[in-house]
């Protein structure tokens, strides 16, 4: 579970290269094959053949791409098509055990048994290094492998081009066609030791037109490569114990942008210096939190935040271009351009954990996003954003809740008393004046003059244009059945099969456009997003206490289960989980609910009910072992529920939850996650829960408490101060709160605010076996 990889990166680093250990299609005779999702990082504990290592990979995702440029060193006679598992020697692929197995920060090392090769591997942000510790042969290898990806079917790649510069040097791309429907990434690769001879095979069928090319031979010591489905290889004499070098730089631009990434960041042949090199910057990222406890304890929390610091990933040369959304060249000036924004979960608290750990970084984010609907041909805010590429995957459009978030928090370039200038995007600055006229435009006050290689620049009034920005996206009537919504304050479910779930999340967003306007003094934005945030209450169903499909005439729909997820009107959760999604008004929802004596026992049921495995068999993600009653941890929309006591009479509840799921669905081995860890959402929700308090409504300043699970911490914060917080009495039986203290103070309510984290200080719990009922928590 979690379908995270072992190989090497820096933090937030565009190259992540790791070993892929099988080649399963998407599709097996016209049909989707279910297998392919556990390949969804392309490497899985349990196979016992890697295939190569590929330098592009997504961490703990449900969907996938990437895989590209693998690699594989071999030995003996030539074989280009990796063969299969189960038919030892039909193909390139290796053996290997995990004894022989090595996987540390920024760098992975294994022996492919069956060619005696030492394989390692390490990074720095656009550029990945191999070393590889050849047997003595006359026929040692190193496979290039342009087929090769993860989610791979026979037409996804567009097409591929290697250019062999010189008997060191080789250049060039690859265009596919997948999640992301328009992707380019160019590549400069170099080896330490000049080959003597290399080819390749073209494995595309045949087709009607293929030019004149038959003049030359082309298979072997030709420069210029070129088809749908390439396979080079590069040969070499090697003796006993020789190593080759290799280093391959990505570039989203161009060959000339990947030869000077590489030629920056890997100028020489030191793979021990680039190895330290990545590993102290890892060291530096994970000192911004130390914590003391139990050594399980922080076995988990450190790799939560390993995992925590890959994603969002790096989308930029070293000379500041990037690809924009409207496949043109962009420059970033003065910040930094990302992409692997997987929104949908990581909104919630990776985001907001930035916020506090990484709030310049978050900031370049935030940028990066306005720069997406300054390029968006449909005037939007991201929805989940691959490599130039607009996804359209999941529900809402939670990229709003990041930028509000920020905004009201005065993060990155809205930070309170600075100036934007540099940041992209601002809606009446760009996209063809698509905000014009739209409640909330800047009137010309956020309009900025061009800058850089086309990006819009935006003035001091840089919050005000990112607000119009999201209003335009809340606004897009022909988007997911937003039209519906506006007009009738829900989806009719025979307009959309994600009807309730897409309404429920759409009010959330708006309720964080609400605050942002509330910030910026937008009285007539924010009494309109403000009574769009309640058309949650227009789904919910009094007469069975769920929120319910209906219909455009008014009535619910009558064949309802609210066990089941799939065409029930929900996405990644069923009507049980999706009634208690409400984070921007849990007082609202309680009273909806028949107050606490009706919603405590709902919530209750919800960790200690029988749920059968029928309702859970067609879901590829969820098993029993990642399931607690109904609370599915996997699936994000559940990640607040636990909180959502500290609006009852029973507060202590969520504390010894919190502990229960922090021991249950996080374990020290290779399937430790009890679901995908969705570029970090799943990390991010260990640390706040580890740490004591949780972001439930990003959009506020408030983090609500429930019970920590380290003995102390100090957090290292993105503004140089520090925050501490401490445990007393901690133990594995101590999870109930006895008493809060703040800076030495009492702290008589159930939530800390942002100012007083950043601002440092001091968090005290006192712990103990039994719930204190009587702490005052009003």
């Amino acid at each position: 579970m979690g379908h995270t990889y072992p190989g090497a990166t820096v933090p937030f680093g565009m190259v992540q290269l790791s070993p892929d250990t099988d080649t399963i299609p998407y599709e097996q005779n016209g049909k989707y094959n279910p297998d392919v999702y556990k390949y969804c990082a392309g490497y899985q504990y349990e196979d016992k053949t890697i295939v190569g290592f590929s330098h592009t990979h997504f961490s703990g995702t449900g969907h996938s791409d990437l895989g590209d440029f693998l690699v594989m060193p071999t030995v003996g006679p030539l074989r280009l098509n990796p063969g299969t598992a189960d038919q030892a020697g039909s193909g390139y692929r290796s053996a290997y055990s995990h004894a022989n197995e090595t996987a540390e920060a920024d760098y992975y090392s294994v022996m492919l048994d069956d060619y005696h090769i030492k394989a390692e591997l390490t990074t720095t942000t656009r550029v990945g290094m191999h070393r590889y510790t050849f047997p003595q042969s006359d026929q040692s290898h190193i496979i290039l492998d342009l087929i090769h990806g993860i989610y791979n079917y026979e037409d996804k790649n567009v097409w591929t081009y290697i250019r062999v510069v010189n008997d060191t040097l080789v250049t060039g791309y690859r265009e596919t066609s997948g999640w992301a429907r328009t992707r380019k990434l160019y590549f400069a690769l170099t080896f330490s030791k000049p080959f003597e001879a290399y080819g390749y095979r073209n494995y595309t069928r045949r087709t009607a037109y293929h030019g004149f090319w038959g003049k030359f031979n082309q298979n072997r010591d030709f420069p210029e490569i070129a088809g749908r489905q390439i396979r080079a290889y590069f040969d070499f004499h090697t003796h006993q114990g020789e190593a080759i070098e290799m280093k391959l730089a990505l570039s989203p631009v161009s060959k000339d942008n990947a030869l000077e990434n590489l030629r920056s960041e890997i100028p020489g042949w030191d793979f021990d210096l680039v190895k330290r090199r990545g590993q102290d910057a890892w060291e530096a990222e994970l000192q911004k939190l130390t914590i003391e406890g139990a050594d399980s304890d922080k076995v988990n929390f450190y790799t939560s935040l390993y995992h925590a610091f890959i994603n969002p990933t790096v989308y930029m040369d070293v000379n500041g271009q990037y690809m924009g959304l409207d496949k043109e060249v962009h420059t970033a000036q003065g910040w930094t351009n990302y992409t692997t924004f997987s929104m949908w979960d990581t909104h919630r608290a990776l985001h907001p954990f930035f916020n506090l750990i990484e709030p310049e970084r978050n900031g370049d984010m935030v940028r990066s996003m306005l720069a997406h609907f300054s390029q968006s041909p449909e005037h939007m805010m991201p929805i989940w954003v691959n490599s130039a590429n607009e996804n359209w995957c999941m529900t809402g459009y939670h990229s709003v809740s990041i930028v509000c978030d920020a905004i009201v928090k005065g993060i990155g370039p809205f930070a309170a008393g600075g100036s934007a200038a540099g940041t992209p995007g601002g809606a009446t600055a760009v996209a063809g004046g698509a905000a014009a006229g739209t409640p909330g435009s800047a009137a010309g006050g956020a309009t900025g003059a061009g800058g850089g290689s086309g990006d819009a620049v935006v003035g001091a009034y840089g919050a005000v244009a990112a607000l119009d920005a999201c209003v335009t996206t809340a606004h897009h009537r022909d988007y997911d059945g937003l039209g519906f919504y506006m007009d009738m304050g829900y989806i009719p479910s025979e307009k959309n099969g994600n009807s309730v779930s897409t309404t429920l999340e759409y009010a959330y967003d708006d309720w964080c456009i609400a605050q942002a306007a509330q910030k910026l003094g937008r009285t007539d934005l924010y009494d309109e997003f403000i009574k769009r945030s309640q058309n949650y209450k227009n789904v919910w169903d009094s007469s069975i206490g769920f929120m319910r499909p209906r219909l455009s005439d008014g009535t619910f729909r009558k064949d309802f289960d609210p066990l089941r997820t799939i065409d029930q009107g929900f996405i990644e959760g069923n009507a049980w989980n999706y009634s208690l999604y409400v984070p921007q008004d849990p007082a609202g929802l309680i009273a909806l609910m028949g107050g606490n004596r009706r919603f405590v026992p709902h919530l209750d049921s919800l960790f200690t009910m029988d749920l059968p495995d029928k309702y859970f068999a067609e879901t590829e993600d969820i098993t029993r072992d990642g399931i607690v009653g109904n609370y599915v941890h996997g699936n994000e929309p559940s990640h607040h529920d636990i909180y959502l006591y500290d609006w009852t009479d029973q507060p202590w509840k969520a504390e010894a939850l919190v502990r229960m799921i922090l021991w249950r669905m996080y374990k020290i081995t290779p399937d430790g996650l009890g679901g995908n860890d969705d570029t970090g959402q799943m990390s991010a929700w260990y640390i706040f829960s580890a740490l004591g308090f949780y972001p439930v409504s990003p959009g506020d300043d408030k983090y609500w408490l429930g019970s920590p699970s380290v003995a102390a911490a100090t957090l290292r914060l993105g503004n140089g101060k520090t925050f501490h917080v401490v445990a007393h009495n901690q133990g594995p039986q101590n999870v109930y709160v006895q008493q809060v203290m703040l800076n030495g103070q009492p702290l008589h309510r159930l939530y800390i605010t942002y100012d007083e984290i950043t601002s440092g200080g001091e968090l005290v719990f006192d712990m103990g076996s039994r719930p204190n009922k009587k702490l005052f928590r009003p």
